[in-house]
């Protein structure tokens, strides 16, 4: 009863490339007149989310319906960038009903969840829930370590490996402060595969009431992804993280840079060159938009790990500067010459 009268707003968390802007773009496509604002939090210096929404030609979402918190993860900016807009938001004439936040899939969802407890916006919105979506392909290829003894077995056979990786250690966070876990991608899955799968995740679920929820494509309906009622921000000791102790979420662990490409005449090619740079040099995500030339339309690349995703998105804008530009997002102390040199080689 206390929180009738808030405007709910989900948190939509998990890791690059899972799926969660497809699922944001189905879920905005099936609003139903639902006033539905959305803050995207990029990684990086181009907002490509932002712009695959913008440019996905939905209607009833206006522009200004989506708001962008770029250069910075969401977790680290809250007095400065998170709270004025919501306050934005929220002093608008007519208020969203509906509030969705994208966190970048290197962003602690668990301070963000705690910024709802600020004076600012406490008494005029709560967390309805937290959404984790993950990558069930792959969770199924070992692309995340769960067993604990196997990692113990590793540190006790190298000792570099002292503490767990810092992409092991995100998934957690994500996990664990989920309402509801959505196991996207489960068409590349067998019946078999999808089961351990999600036996594997219901092991490391901390709470038993979360539901998950498999998905291919990212479709869901939104009667199950909103309405959640789980005023997550009063119920975060449920919500275990590796931070409670106060030691601050550490950046450094990551880095990005953006490659500005000449016109690219083979978009095929440029995605094999992709590839081979993620095998070379293990970089995390690429994405960004290119110019192919003769073609009036936009070019979205999108790659996570060696699987990657070409489409045309919208037609160039007038007073838009046709320009090809990646952005690349992997481990600290990334080679960017070497990597941008493989990227350009032709």
């Amino acid at each position: 009863m206390a929180h009738l009268g808030k405007i709910p707003a989900t948190v939509i968390t998990g890791f690059l490339g899972a799926g969660k802007t497809t699922m944001i773009r189905n879920m905005l496509e099936n609003a139903g007149g639902k006033r539905i604002a959305l803050i995207i939090n990029e990684f990086g210096d181009v907002g490509v989310d932002m712009e695959v929404i913008n440019g996905c030609g939905i209607e009833g979402c206006a522009e200004e319906d989506v708001l962008e918190l770029a250069n910075g993860c969401i977790c680290c900016t809250v007095a400065d960038d998170f709270v004025p807009t919501m306050q934005k938001l929220l002093d608008r004439d007519t208020p969203p009903d509906h509030i969705v936040i994208e966190t970048s899939g290197l962003a602690l969802p668990k301070p963000l969840v705690k910024a709802f407890n600020w004076p600012e916006i406490r008494s005029r919105v709560t967390v309805d829930g937290v959404v984790a979506v993950l990558d069930a392909a792959a969770l199924r290829d070992g692309l995340f370590a769960h067993d604990h003894d196997a990692v113990q077995a590793l540190r006790e056979a190298d000792e570099n490996l002292d503490h767990e990786s810092p992409l092991e250690e995100l998934f957690e966070e994500q996990l664990h402060c989920a309402d509801m876990v959505v196991l996207n991608k489960t068409d590349l899955l067998t019946g078999d595969e999808k089961s351990r799968v999600e036996a594997d995740i219901r092991a490391e679920l901390k709470r038993p009431s979360v539901k998950i929820i498999a998905t291919e494509h990212a479709r869901i309906e939104n009667a199950v992804l909103l309405g959640l009622g789980a005023a997550a921000e009063d119920d975060l000791d449920s919500r275990p993280s590796h931070h409670d102790d106060g030691h601050e979420h550490d950046h450094d662990d990551f880095e990005s840079f953006v490659v500005t490409l000449d016109d690219v005449t083979d978009p095929a090619a440029l995605e094999k060159r992709l590839i081979n740079v993620v095998r070379e040099f293990d970089v995390l995500r690429i994405k960004g938009f290119v110019h192919v030339p003769g073609k009036p339309m936009r070019h979205v690349v999108q790659g996570v790990g060696e699987r990657f995703q070409r489409y045309f998105d919208r037609p160039w804008q007038e007073n838009e500067t046709r320009q090809s530009r990646l952005v690349v997002i992997g481990l600290h102390d990334m080679d960017q010459q070497a990597i941008t040199s493989a990227i350009l080689a032709a």
